[in-house]
């Protein structure tokens, strides 16, 4: 008996289930926005939906069941590390004290980012929770401690959420942050998420792509993104759900949310580019979902295609979303940004990138690899380097 399917079956089930008591209600919130909704581009008024530019497959039940087949007969058995992922902490002293006269990005776990900006403060898809779940008894586990606590972060300018998922929106971390941030910066119908969890209408702002918001000195835009919403079984793409450009000072940051490889990159690229930094999906990819999420290749690629100068990945090393090992994704982006002359940052989660600032970061996940595996991609990537110096 293969009692890891059954125990996913049952996991499945029971994540299910309050989604499916939820399903209903959030249908009928949507219908007060239709008038909202029709008017953007985006909008399936038929199918009251929203939908990509590039339309992407349908998956059925086989589908489904395929999926969960493969996660249950196929994961790699790194696919959740033996030990902790280390982090840098960030102490309240430290968040007390962020440095008004420069540009400081943290990456916080997965796609969970804070923005000190001249000192004004934002989080980017802000996920505290011990798990990426809509119960926190089951579901994908943090590898990680959080490198600081949410309690003690400053007051913030702003929070800025990518799309409605599990592992990018999370109910506990609104709920702690309802009123510390200013303001909510949010696709399409994500607000009502928002509002049953604590914030007042008033912080939040939805926004429709290309959509711009000015808060003070920093400019806000939401952009285009290849993928898909929805926390319920009939709530699927219910809800927009976007990329976002961040200016400020004269320095130009990309936040990609979760998106396949589209030629959207590009277009971003050309009215917002280049770059400084860019802050790239690379991680829980799968080619049965190619579609809605990027492989490594694709994430360089996207990321020359915006003109961005460095490029860090996020969506990796917080929590097992899909069947690879938990470092791949790292590994395998570092050796084709090597060989594609793009700029890698890989802070260790919690350590500071200071733009403007000549730093040098680790491979960190290089020692936490199996040694037999990390000296064979250490042997690659300096054969690449060797090939590439000689031509």
């Amino acid at each position: 008996m293969n009692w890891t399917l059954i125990t996913t079956a049952v996991l499945v089930a029971a994540i299910a289930i309050p989604l499916f008591l939820g399903a209903c209600s959030a249908r009928r919130v949507q219908a007060d926005q239709q008038e909202r909704f029709a008017q953007s581009a985006q909008y399936q008024q038929d199918h009251q939906r929203f939908a990509n530019p590039v339309p992407t497959p349908e998956q059925g039940l086989g589908d489904l069941l395929g999926i969960m087949w493969e996660m249950s007969t196929a994961k790699d058995p790194q696919s959740a590390p033996d030990i902790v992922v280390p982090t840098q902490p960030l102490t309240a002293a430290q968040l007390a004290s962020l440095p008004t006269d420069e540009h400081r990005v943290y990456r916080l776990g997965h796609s969970t980012m804070l923005l000190s900006l001249n000192g004004e403060v934002w989080l980017l898809d802000p996920v505290f929770s011990e798990r990426a779940s809509p119960v926190q008894w089951a579901g994908p586990e943090r590898f990680h401690p959080l490198p600081l606590n949410p309690q003690d972060l400053p007051p913030l300018k702003g929070i800025v959420i990518s799309h409605d998922h599990y592992d990018h929106l999370d109910e506990g971390s609104i709920r702690q942050l309802a009123d510390k941030a200013e303001g909510f910066y949010v696709p399409l119908g994500l607000g009502r998420y928002l509002q049953q969890w604590g914030v007042a209408a008033d912080r939040i702002v939805e926004h429709d792509w290309w959509q711009e918001t000015r808060v003070g000195d920093t400019l806000l835009a939401a952009t285009p993104t290849q993928h898909f919403s929805g926390r319920g079984l009939f709530s699927r793409d219910s809800t927009l759900w976007a990329s976002w450009v961040i200016e400020r000072d004269g320095r130009r940051y990309f936040f990609s949310g979760d998106s396949g490889y589209f030629a959207g990159f590009k277009q971003i690229g050309e009215r917002y580019g280049p770059f400084d930094l860019t802050m790239m999906e690379n991680g829980a990819y799968n080619e049965r979902w190619g579609h809605i999420h990027m492989m490594p290749e694709e994430s360089v690629q996207a990321h020359l295609d915006l003109g961005g100068q460095r490029m860090l990945p996020i969506h990796n090393s917080t929590f097992d979303l899909s069947i690879h090992a938990w470092f791949e994704p790292l590994q395998r982006v570092s050796d084709i940004a090597s060989q594609r002359g793009v700029e890698l940052v890989t802070p260790i989660i919690g350590e500071p990138v200071v733009m403007g600032r000549e730093q040098a970061f680790s491979l960190w996940w290089q020692s936490l690899m199996p040694q037999q595996i990390a000296s064979a991609e250490t042997a690659t990537l300096v054969l690449a380097d060797e090939v590439r110096s000689t031509q």
